[in-house]
């Protein structure tokens, strides 16, 4: 009863900021605020991956595609129809039935991606990993931009506006709770032990290759997510919004924050956001900025800004260090 209490009291608050941040911030603050939540679902779900399990996946952009176009066109075509089948509801109703269809839709979508590639590639460990992952996303984004019926290259337009604070920072919260407990679940150890040492996992009986297929399947949902929580706000997607350079971004969060530490990955999501905002007044000097400052942190903070430090537990294992590719 409790838990229901709490959550019934998340939804209130969320309810309660999403109808005055944006007068009180500011349309392009609060746009900034959004991708941050956006941005933070990625980073907590591509770290369990490669924090918690210890592999090293950049193709997570291609994930991210698939749940974004999945749920968008879900919704733009089939929308009449969910609409009709709930028209009992108010229309801030209807928007939240369709926007939930479009986001489970893009879940499992990019479940059933995430299993495609994991089964025949995560037999293979290390720089061998990232290329496979790295060429699947490149993939999608191909495929993509040849489908003319989600816009190919000139981009999906016209899709509705369901997504906002409340639903992505709803999905946010969803999206740390889910994978602290699966980390602090007997599933957890199971991938914490294949990043530690992966032969002695198998000597003791773990499955790794099935564990290891097993954390790519969640976090590629999660990264469905995301992508449809970002397709519904922007109202707009094109394949170069999922680029290489995506996956590497997301990367750059998790490094920035913590590997193997789901504090970390938000604060590395929230500072690699922000950080890239307010170095947008440098013009041609923001990137170059942005590569000073991600050195000085690897400098001086190789295990990243939060390191071992971990919010509901105290001070867990050292997490590894930042990779070096």
């Amino acid at each position: 009863m409790k838990r229901w209490l709490l959550w019934l009291g998340v939804l209130l608050v969320l309810a309660g900021l999403e109808a005055s941040l944006r007068g009180l911030i500011g349309p392009y603050a609060y746009q900034i605020t959004v991708l941050v939540g956006v941005n933070i679902i990625l980073a907590v779900s591509l770290n369990l991956i490669n924090g918690f399990t210890g592999q090293f996946s950049i193709g997570h952009a291609g994930f991210y595609a698939v749940g974004a176009y999945t749920s968008a066109a879900l919704v733009k075509f089939g929308g009449p129809a969910i609409r009709g089948l709930v028209g009992f509801l108010p229309a801030i109703g209807q928007d939240a039935v369709l926007l939930l269809a479009g986001l489970a839709a893009a879940a499992i979508v990019a479940g059933i991606a995430g299993l495609a590639v994991g089964i025949p590639s995560l037999r293979l460990r290390g720089d061998y990993l990232a290329i496979v992952t790295l060429g699947f996303g490149e993939i999608i984004r191909v495929v993509i931009l040849n489908v003319d019926s989600i816009g190919g290259a000139r981009g999906f337009s016209g899709i509705e506006q369901l997504s906002n604070f409340f639903w992505v920072y709803f999905f946010v919260l969803v999206t740390i709770v889910v994978i602290h407990n699966i980390v602090h679940s007997s599933y957890g150890r199971a991938f914490v032990s294949i990043r530690d040492d992966e032969i002695a996992a198998e000597a003791m009986g773990v499955d790794t290759t099935r564990f290891k297929v097993l954390s790519f399947v969640i976090s590629s949902m999660f990264a469905g997510i995301a992508g449809g929580l970002f397709g519904h706000f922007t109202m707009y997607l094109h394949p170069n919004s999922f680029t290489f350079v995506a996956s590497f971004n997301v990367i750059i969060m998790i490094v920035i924050g913590g590997l193997g530490s789901i504090e970390g990955a938000v604060v590395g999501a929230t500072v690699f956001t922000v950080a890239l905002e307010l170095l947008r007044k440098l013009g041609p000097f923001r990137l170059v900025s942005f590569a000073v400052l991600l050195v000085l942190i690897m400098i001086y903070r190789p295990q990243g800004l939060l390191g071992s430090w971990t919010l509901f537990k105290g001070r867990r294992k050292a997490a590894p260090k930042a990779m070096v590719v």
